[in-house]
């Protein structure tokens, strides 16, 4: 009876280890594939470059914004962003890009009213500041299709930076200001789309979707008076302030 019972047990994990053996054969050798096929859309050993510039100036006088009137002034921002990238596999790109801006505003005067019996006079208000920031970026390109002239790239981004800034208000002995210093640090990921004009230029535009960032900000009033401030923030939907528009040529 026992010896039965032995060889019956003995039968059931002969069949186990079989019916374990053909599967893990069958699972080998039919794997299960999507079909997708990657094209080489930017070759090996390309290099991308570009720039970007903006500028803008503006100028008034006796001019009325909401609650603002009588506003005399004048502002401008200025900025650039060089990039440089080298394609080290076929589609797979890494490199950075370094931007600058400066931003100047100047109101001599200005009337903000709130109701016809309350109003405020702002005069002799004067704002500087200028950023700097530098970038490391890697790219994967992804083509639709055997099609060359369009497609998609994700971008992964760690950038470093800080700025500073002065703001001054009044005239003569009442004058009153307060100097800033920031340290920024973001790591985001922006997809884009890329449409080549012909086979050197092309255009692009990308979008932040996710990222985190963090600030850093040191704030002195006349000379005396020291305020610090950090900033976190995470972005997990779009970011229409963070599309771009460039042009790039590839090498």
């Amino acid at each position: 009876m026992n010896q039965s019972i032995r060889s019956f047990f003995t039968r059931i994990m002969l069949l186990l280890l079989v019916c374990i053996t053909d599967t893990a054969a069958v699972c080998a050798q039919e794997q299960f594939k999507r079909g997708l096929e990657q094209y080489s859309f930017i070759p090996r050993g390309q290099w991308i470059t570009g720039v970007s510039v903006s500028w803008s100036q503006a100028s008034h006088d006796n001019y009325q914004f909401f609650v603002l009137e009588n506003i005399k002034g004048d502002s401008y921002s200025f900025k650039v962003s060089p990039m440089l990238m080298y394609c080290f596999r076929d589609n797979l790109t890494a490199g950075g890009r370094f931007a600058y801006k400066r931003t100047l505003m100047r109101v001599d005067k200005a009337r903000f009213v709130l109701a016809s019996d309350t109003d405020y006079n702002i005069d002799n208000l004067y704002s500087l500041s200028h950023s700097y920031s530098g970038m490391a970026a890697f790219r994967n390109y992804i083509s639709f299709g055997n099609n060359k002239r369009f497609g998609m790239f994700n971008e992964v981004q760690l950038q470093i930076g800080g700025s500073q800034s002065k703001l001054c208000n009044g005239s003569g002995d009442d004058v009153t200001g307060t100097y800033e210093r920031s340290f920024d640090l973001d790591v985001g990921l922006a997809p884009g789309m890329i449409m080549f004009l012909n086979n050197y230029s092309a255009i692009e535009v990308n979008v932040g979707v996710l990222g985190f960032s963090y600030t850093r900000t040191k704030s002195t009033t006349d000379q005396v008076y020291v305020a610090r401030r950090n900033n976190q923030s995470a972005n997990f939907k779009i970011n229409l302030f963070s599309i771009t528009f460039g042009v790039a040529f590839y090498l």
